[in-house]
């Protein structure tokens, strides 16, 4: 589902909504999203699931497709997803 479906959904659901309105309330709800990761703490959506950052070690295990050489990855952070039981029972009916 893209960007604007979900506006349009948003709309849908609450037709006093103006398109600015529901896409005022998505960039704030991905922008809260994104400060709060980027704090390294947690999000839970009760229902839903977690969002969280994991931290990645370095490594010297990556390879050059090209030459066979190791490649050096540094340190990062990646966000990941962990889904309720209440969405995996839905998703896998």
């Amino acid at each position: 589902m893209s960007r604007q479906s979900l506006i349009k959904n948003l709309k849908k659901n609450n037709p006093e909504l103006t398109n600015s309105d529901a896409e005022d309330i998505l960039n704030i709800f991905c922008k809260n999203i994104q400060n709060v990761l980027s704090e390294g703490k947690n999000i839970e959506l009760r229902g839903f699931g977690t969002f969280f950052v994991r931290r990645l070690k370095a490594k010297l295990a990556g390879r050059n497709p090209a030459t066979g050489k190791l490649i050096y990855i540094p340190e990062k952070n990646k966000v990941r997803f962990r889904a309720s039981s209440k969405l995996k029972k839905i998703i896998n009916k």
